[in-house]
């Protein structure tokens, strides 16, 4: 059986068992000792055993890619096709959320008890966001960070620093361009040897998936209350709508022009990446497997995906875009709030940018997000409306994420003379 199959099976058995579970055994002490000691521990395991690999993982990739590359001439214009389409795209799908919302207005659907009950609920979360929020740093301080002054501490955080890491790398990749090559070669050597690790640590803990993915899914769909689906329904049906339009409409128009590429084969060959970027909401604990999914099945070859792919991991955030452009015009007809055409610009721009900044984990836009209600003079203590199913929908994002890291290297191959594997 492939592993996408196992994955799939995993997921789906998570899902059905677990809102069964919600549904049957609503508040069982046996159901919430199974997510505290079973599920939850083994979900966290396995997303830890995925993330372990992913600091290596960009150092090397990343240097190797751009030592690869050679030329820095070339570098440069690669470099700037990637950003370009990073923007372009991402600029696109917040406008597809912001056209939705302004269509179907789902803030005029949530009733005013319903609003005060969601906010009594997860208050506390929200509290403590909006705390988190006030420590975040972004703006000219952002720009600055990114080039740290000790790089091994930048990464040593429980949320490490991806855009200072991938400065790092990028200058210790243009340096071995640089410097002489009978120098430069047994520091590739080494950053090849770490990528050959990184690849047989991942293929071991994808041995795991089948069962980490259905931890996964189970801790969140038996917490998942069908009511609060309900309550917030219109919300996700256009969240949710968003992102299918622009992964089946969007990501299709990109690769028959510009990738000249098959959108059916397309999506079947990256079907192992879907399913665990969906499970595992975090396009950082996916990045290994979009990286090997890409060579392998679509024939990228390392030099791009070393470059591009990383930097789509902590850059390119379609999903999330989309995801923050829609919560912030729905919290604005959920409070009242008119935002005109010149607000909704600002909202587009402050969801590319912040979209940029978050961290490539679950949740890791929910902070930045905070920041952009409060531009907008919209109570950031609204956040606690969406948060009870915003996990929910950081697995329909992420997927959205990772496949528009894919489209992009698959673009910038093509454009570079490479031909995909059929």
């Amino acid at each position: 059986m492939s592993r996408h199959t196992k994955i799939f099976i995993g997921l789906i058995s998570g899902a059905t068992a677990g809102v069964l579970s919600n549904f049957l055994f609503p508040d069982s002490p046996i159901i919430q000792f199974f997510q505290t000691y079973i599920t939850d521990p083994l979900g966290k395991i396995f997303l830890n055993f995925l993330i372990m690999m992913v600091i290596p993982l960009v150092f090397a990739s990343l240097s190797l890619g751009v030592a690869q590359i050679g030329d820095l001439k070339k570098l440069g214009k690669i470099g700037f096709k990637t950003i370009s389409y990073f923007i372009v795209v991402t600029t696109v799908a917040v406008i597809i959320g912001l056209l939705l919302v302004n269509i179907i207005r789902p803030g005029d659907y949530l009733p005013a008890t319903t609003k005060t009950q969601l906010m009594d609920s997860f208050k506390g979360q929200a509290t403590e966001i909006k705390q988190t929020t006030e420590k975040t740093e972004f703006g000219i301080q952002t720009l600055v960070n990114i080039i740290p002054r000790n790089p091994i501490a930048a990464v040593a955080k429980p949320n490490p620093d991806m855009l200072a890491l991938i400065f790092f790398s990028l200058i210790v990749g243009i340096a071995l361009t640089l410097i002489n090559q009978e120098k430069a070669a047994p520091l590739i050597k080494i950053l090849e040897g770490i990528n050959d690790v990184t690849v047989v640590v991942i293929n071991i803990a994808m041995k795991l998936a089948p069962y980490g993915v259905f931890a996964l899914i189970f801790s969140v769909t038996s917490r998942f209350g069908f009511e609060l689906l309900v309550a917030l329904s219109m919300y996700v049906v256009t969240v949710i709508l968003g992102l299918a339009l622009h992964l089946f409409g969007t990501f299709p128009v990109l690769l028959k022009f510009l990738s000249k590429y098959n959108p059916v084969k397309f999506f079947k060959k990256i079907e192992t990446v879907i399913l665990t970027a969906f499970s595992t909401s975090s396009s950082s604990a996916t990045l290994p497997t979009t990286i090997s999914v890409s060579q392998t099945n679509l024939g990228i070859p390392s030099q791009i995906t070393g470059f591009v792919l990383p930097l789509g991991a902590t850059m390119n955030m379609n999903g999330t875009a989309l995801f923050e452009g829609v919560t912030v015009l729905f919290l604005a007809q959920v409070f009242g709030v008119n935002l005109s055409l010149g607000m909704q610009i600002i909202v587009i721009l402050m969801s590319v940018l912040t979209a940029i900044g978050s961290a490539g984990v679950p949740s890791g836009s929910i902070p930045l997000l905070v920041m952009v209600l409060a531009m907008v003079n919209i109570p950031p203590e609204g956040i606690a409306i969406i948060l009870g199913v915003d996990r929910i929908l950081d697995m329909c994002r992420t997927v959205l994420n990772v496949t528009g890291d894919i489209t992009c290297a698959a673009y910038i191959a093509k454009s570079e003379g490479y031909n995909l594997s059929e």
